[in-house]
Order: structure tokens, then C-alpha cells, then sequence
């Protein structure tokens, strides 16, 4: 992509650590991927996920064009699993441009009626490494895209790590995204 400059300080998450860290206005960033709505930035320093509530601090990011691509895969009308799915394919991986469900990381999803009304969805997920610390963020992402569906009064998001995720994991649209088809 492409490098650029903050405009000023911004939050970011340290990858692969899940560690916060603010990074400097006039620092020189450059942008790896800007999927799911959030920006991964490699700096002198390592690499770093910009959250899109945030993501205003980089110079010359389009910003209408980054809230496009992150409605495209949550887009559609009412609740249905479907909408589940779609609403998970959203959501990325910072290091890796393919969706979790592409990844192979959604091992399980279960809808049902609320106690309270509406619709609880529980979603168990994995990671391509156990000790990710990005792994807490991945799975908060999930569980904020699946929480807007309509209906949905409880979305909770379990990682898991039985059993472990392997390439083989990857779905032939993932293989494809990443050249290994």
C-alpha cells in the first residue's frame, strides 16, 4: 500500500502482542492492510492495528472508501445465520488479509432466543497461534459485528483451542486470497 504520516497521536494495538501503545503525530506509517474497517500500519517500530473510530489521524486515508469495504460484508436486511456468517466475515485478522471464517478460525455458532427476547448467538472461534495476544481484539471485533445485527440482544465470542488450527483449515476462497490455491 502505500506510507504516509499521522496527523496526530492515535491509539493503536501492538501486533502481535495485543499491547496498547499510542503512536506520534508526524510519524511516518505504512499501511498494510485496511480490511474490516480497522488499518494495520508497520512503523520503525513494529506493526500496529489503528482502530477505524481512530483511523481520522492518517494522512490522505479515505476514510468514506474504508467504511464501504467494512459495510460490504456486514451488509444485508434482517437476522438470519447468514447474516451471522457474513457479519463474521468482517471481521480480520491484522496480519493476515482474509476474514476469520475464511481463515478457518469460526469452529462453531449457536443461535438462539434470548431469555429477554430477541437473539443470543455464541460463537466459539480459535487462533492460528495459541498465545496471540492479538487474540482478545480479533475476538471483541466478532462479537461488536455480530452484537449490531438487528435482533441480537446477546452476542458472546469464546476462543477455543481444541482443535488447533492449522492451513489446512483454510477455505478454498482463503487459498485463493492468499496465493496458495
Amino acid at each position: 500500500m502505500s506510507t504516509t504520516r499521522l496527523l496526530e497521536d492515535v491509539p493503536a494495538t501492538a501486533i502481535p502482542a495485543g499491547t496498547s501503545a499510542t503512536l506520534a503525530a508526524g510519524e511516518a506509517v505504512h499501511i498494510v492492510q485496511t480490511l474490516g474497517g480497522n488499518v494495520t500500519v508497520r512503523a520503525d517500530h513494529g506493526l500496529f492495528r489503528i482502530a477505524r473510530a481512530d483511523a481520522g489521524a492518517i494522512a490522505g486515508l479515505d476514510l468514506e472508501k474504508l467504511d464501504r469495504e467494512a459495510g460490504a460484508a456486514g451488509a444485508g436486511g434482517g437476522f438470519s445465520e447468514q447474516a451471522v456468517w457474513d457479519a463474521l466475515k468482517g471481521c480480520f485478522d491484522p496480519e493476515i488479509p482474509v476474514n476469520i471464517v475464511d481463515l478457518g478460525l469460526i469452529y462453531d455458532l449457536d443461535i438462539g432466543d434470548s431469555p429477554t427476547g430477541g437473539r443470543r448467538v455464541d460463537v466459539k472461534m480459535t487462533l492460528t497461534a495459541p498465545g496471540c495476544g492479538m487474540g482478545p481484539v480479533i475476538a471483541e471485533d466478532a462479537r461488536q459485528r455480530v452484537a449490531a445485527l438487528p435482533e441480537v440482544v446477546e452476542a458472546r465470542v469464546h476462543i477455543v483451542w481444541d482443535p488447533q488450527w492449522t492451513p489446512q483449515m483454510i477455505s478454498e476462497a482463503g487459498r485463493v486470497q492468499l496465493g496458495i490455491a
